[in-house]
């Protein structure tokens, strides 16, 4: 056990958490290893708890904005771990990054537009391309071996023939841990530039680095006048709760855009709460940041070496970027078998690998994304909590396929 998990894990279990105490709804029951939505059991940094304790003491919870320290502390942390350079007039604030997502396809796109996504995908990035009244198109990634990459020749005849009007990017990417290379993500905003395409790029987990070093779209390619970055602390330091992400807008023209869409329904700032905790967590997070990684990393590397040397049809995705494990089953279970063995015999909770394809009932999406879905074997570990809690899930999953 690391120092890290002997003083940050923190059994959440009847704390009222979705991940642990919300799987009797999502799930069924309640007595499952809780590795499938993304958040931590790990509690916050240290400087969190003071200013968070401090704000309490105040105890004063009027009208507030962002202070000019609330501004240095993120361009501070952007310009330090990413090498990218914000202004303080580009940031606009959002309530997630989901809710971004929702709002610039709002701002930027029109009814009926084609939207993109590399699937398979996050899939609240469907769901914001339906909600919206637009029309999801998808791009498959391509997958050697478990290494998955942008096929570019279909992304752009998918755009052309499409006629597609935005790309909703995920970097890192999730479900399948890729940390895109510059070299890739400046192919695909070219591509996008070539054809009039905007960018929203979904950066919530830079910071999450295991193996690939993340680079923001927005320093990959001269794209600011058609590309935004939405990121947050919130992944990086299992703050989601509060509710608070941050989109960087460079373009002035954009920004207008953005800021017209969500006049009639943003005239509130945000929780005072999240100002004061993603400033702590800037300022005074990064040595948590660092042991959690390596947590994180130890986690990765036990869990795919003990999976492929037990069980060697077993295809583990290399973990580059996120804390969520992408791995293939398919070679033991079909599809329509991994609930009655990963759910109801091992009692993992997981996220499922269809999940991140359009479904049947998402006539609009790609049909060849949709048949893929249908297919799909693999499951999606999250890999921030105990060691011993991966272990047992782990162990579970190999007495559970070395029967079939």
């Amino acid at each position: 056990m690391t120092d890290f998990e002997k003083k940050y894990y923190w059994d959440r279990r009847g704390s009222g958490c979705a991940k642990w105490d919300g799987m009797k709804m999502g799930f069924g029951s309640d007595d499952l290893i809780a590795m499938w939505v993304a958040d931590m059991d790990f509690r916050c940094p240290d400087s969190v708890r003071e200013a968070m304790v401090s704000l309490a003491e105040m105890n004063t919870y009027g009208y507030t904005f962002p202070s000019p320290a609330y501004y240095r502390a993120f361009i501070d942390w952007e310009l330090k771990r990413h090498g990218y350079r914000a202004e303080q007039p580009w940031i606009r604030y959002t309530p997630g990054v989901v809710c971004g997502i929702y709002r610039f396809l709002g701002a930027l796109t029109q009814p009926g537009d084609a939207c993109i996504i590399l699937s398979p995908c996050y899939y609240p990035f469907m769901s914001a391309v339906e909600d919206t009244g637009r029309r999801l198109v998808c791009s498959i990634l391509k997958n050697e071996g478990g290494y998955y990459t942008p096929d570019f020749a279909d992304f752009e005849e998918t755009i052309v023939r499409e006629k597609v009007r935005a790309f909703i990017l995920c970097s890192p990417h999730n479900p399948v841990g890729r940390v895109w290379t510059k070299e890739e993500l400046a192919k695909l905003l070219a591509i996008c530039e070539k054809h009039g395409v905007f960018v929203i790029s979904d950066e919530i987990h830079q910071d999450l680095e295991l193996t690939g070093k993340h680079v923001p779209t927005l320093a990959a390619y001269p794209c600011e006048k058609f590309a935004v970055m939405l990121t947050a602390a919130s992944k990086t330091f299992n703050m989601a709760g509060l509710s608070h992400s941050i989109a960087v807008v460079p373009d002035e023209e954009l920004r207008k855009k953005y800021d017209a869409y969500c006049k009639p329904f943003t005239g509130m700032n945000s929780n005072m709460t999240g100002y004061v905790a993603v400033e702590a967590a800037y300022r005074g997070g990064e040595a948590w940041l660092e042991g959690c990684l390596d947590l994180l990393r130890s986690n990765a590397r036990w869990a795919e070496e003990t999976l492929t040397a037990a069980l060697p049809g077993v295809t583990v995705s290399p973990l580059e970027g996120t804390y969520l494990q992408w791995v293939d089953l398919g070679a033991y279970l079909k599809q329509e078998e991994l609930k009655a063995v990963v759910q109801d015999e091992c009692r993992i909770a997981v996220d499922w690998g269809h999940q991140f394809f359009p479904s049947e009932s998402r006539s609009e999406g790609d049909r060849k994304a949709v048949e893929a879905g249908k297919t799909d074997a693999h499951i999606r570990l999250n890999l921030a909590t105990s060691r011993e809690n991966v272990e047992l899930a782990v162990t579970r999953l190999i007495d559970a396929l070395k029967k079939r």
